[in-house]
């Protein structure tokens, strides 16, 4: 009798474990993030940001858009979306107008806008930005239709709060941006539908805060965070939580 209970005892709890295991994939949420840079950057930016959640065990993929064409940034990260499964999909800056664009791909779970665009169907970063003038333009030409930040104005206006030696790689590492990708307009606005969130970057002197808090009103939920326009490197931990929350309210 003592082993017949030890045997049902022991396929009682053999039954709890498999069934907890086959389980718990489901109760762990989305578990990829697909990292897209802003204009004038690469994905080397994200790194900060990408060692938190390594370590908090989502497999992270940083998109290297080619800054070409907005046709072009929009494909680079629907290719790595083919790839990353289902994701929680993140913007920097002009980099929020391509996941806007690419937030429809059935892999985008979630979407987070980090200093970034979030523009309505047939609105462009560049017709954004215009509507609340940032603090600061420092662009220049540098030929071929392409735009740059000013090397000299790059730390400050743009990377404030950076490690100045880090500032200053990022200033000569830039990459020029085409026109035609700040006037691509989004053709969908998948934030209507998908779990959404924001990071307001209240020192910004590059897309004005308030336009930030304006587009972000239409999000689930929204933090505001001390930092420059590069508050994604000077502020990975609490953007980290934030994404880590849309992994898991996404579906």
């Amino acid at each position: 009798m003592k082993k017949v209970y030890a045997v049902a005892a022991l396929s009682a709890a053999l039954f709890g474990y498999l069934t907890a295991a086959s389980a718990a994939p489901a109760s762990q949420g989305i578990r990829s993030v697909v990292l897209v840079h802003g204009a004038f950057a690469d994905g080397s930016g994200w790194k900060p940001l990408a060692d938190v959640l390594m370590k908090d065990g989502y497999s992270v993929y940083v998109v290297q858009i080619p800054e070409t064409s907005f046709a072009a940034d929009v494909a680079a990260t629907k290719r790595v979306l083919d790839r990353a499964g289902p994701s929680v999909l993140v913007g920097h800056s002009y980099g929020g107008a391509v996941i806007t664009e690419s937030g429809v791909h059935e892999n985008a779970k979630a979407l987070v806008y980090v200093a970034a665009f979030q523009p309505d169907v047939g609105e462009s970063a560049k017709q954004l930005v215009v509507k609340i003038p940032a603090a600061t333009a420092p662009f220049v030409d540098v030929g071929d239709k392409y735009t740059e930040v000013d090397p000299k104005l790059f730390s400050d206006d743009f990377a404030g709060g950076v490690p100045r030696d880090m500032a200053q790689f990022m200033a000569i590492s830039q990459v020029p941006i085409s026109l035609d990708s700040f006037d691509g307009k989004a053709t969908v606005a998948p934030w209507k539908t998908k779990p959404t969130f924001g990071v307001v970057a209240k020192d910004d002197k590059v897309i004005n805060p308030d336009l930030q808090r304006q587009m972000y009103k239409r999000t689930a939920e929204t933090i505001e965070l001390p930092g420059s326009h590069c508050v994604y490197v000077t502020q990975p931990n609490e953007i980290a939580k934030l994404i880590e929350k849309a992994a898991a309210a996404a579906k």
